[in-house]
């Protein structure tokens, strides 16, 4: 572990102010006894290099977002197994090796998604929808086949800037189909799962009015404000279970502060159901009881 006087880290992006990260570290940290400070930092891609290059050895990590998890990937000495199998890196570790600064980069999204799932009882999916077809369908493809599932269908805005997506399914063991996001593509899909990578601006409710999607499928929507999103809104009606992204970024969030403290996501961290309740304070989590 990290000795315990004051580091630095930061999630970046752009934009950024938005993010939630600070507050589920500045939780975290605060129950581990942990005098580290988290920002939020505005950073494009064209000032991501300067950015890293000019961090001091007080800072101890990175936490990434769009439209940086693919721009850091040049910047790393080493990647874990989900980064290079997703192509997208969403948690930077700074260490020292022989006197020479090193990045290790990790992808905690993929955990993220299945741990949100599992919380409601969801730990296997045969068949398994993404619609949309940016970095975070990268980790859901991965996190699909974590699930068991056979076959992926991703649905998107323009199929043909999806294939890139293709040979990340069979790399990860599953088959796939890329379809049109429309409403023909949703009546022709069987899926007991369907995971959502599309903004929480998109409006997709129109394309699943007409649909019995709901009925047949639980719904993991990464988007999480404002909540119930449009669709979250849809498969509330049915008898089917609905997954805030919220759960997904708490448990991505987790992920990485064991890494931050333990150089690890696989080692839990102390009294870390402690730390998990003081993450879903901090943000009002909707799906969290509040006598807890």
């Amino acid at each position: 572990m990290p000795a315990a006087s004051t580091r630095r880290l930061a999630v970046l992006g752009s934009p950024i102010a938005h993010s939630l990260s600070p507050r589920l570290h500045d939780a975290a940290y605060a129950v581990l006894g942990l005098d580290w400070r988290y920002d939020a930092v505005d950073v494009s891609e064209n000032d991501l290099a300067p950015f890293v290059e000019e961090r001091s050895d007080e800072w101890l990590g990175l936490s990434l977002t769009m439209p940086l998890k693919h721009s850091i990937g040049p910047l790393l000495d080493h990647r874990d197994e989900l980064s290079v199998l997703t192509g997208s890196t969403n948690t930077v570790l700074f260490s020292r090796a022989g006197g020479e600064r090193r990045l290790d980069g990790f992808n905690t999204d993929v955990g993220g998604i299945v741990r949100a799932l599992a919380e409601k009882s969801i730990s296997t999916a045969r068949h398994v929808a993404i619609l949309g077809a940016g970095a975070t369908a990268a980790s859901a493809i991965v996190a699909a086949a974590q699930l068991g599932a056979e076959h992926v269908t991703i649905l998107a805005r323009s199929p043909e800037k999806a294939e890139g997506l293709r040979q990340i399914a069979h790399t990860a063991g599953t088959s796939v189909a890329i379809l049109p996001l429309t409403a023909s593509s949703f009546d022709v899909i069987d899926a007991s799962l369907v995971i959502s990578t599309l903004p929480g601006t998109a409006e997709p409710a129109v394309l699943l009015r007409a649909s019995t999607l709901p009925a047949r499928s639980d719904l993991l929507d990464v988007a999480y404000h404002p909540w119930p999103s449009a669709l979250g809104t849809i498969w509330t009606a049915s008898d089917r279970t609905v997954v805030s992204g919220l759960r997904m970024l708490i448990h991505q969030a987790l992920l990485q502060i064991r890494i931050f403290v333990n150089a690890d996501p696989a080692l839990p961290l102390p009294d870390e159901s402690t730390v998990l309740a003081a993450m879903e304070s901090s943000v009002s989590d909707p799906d969290v009881p509040r006598a807890r």
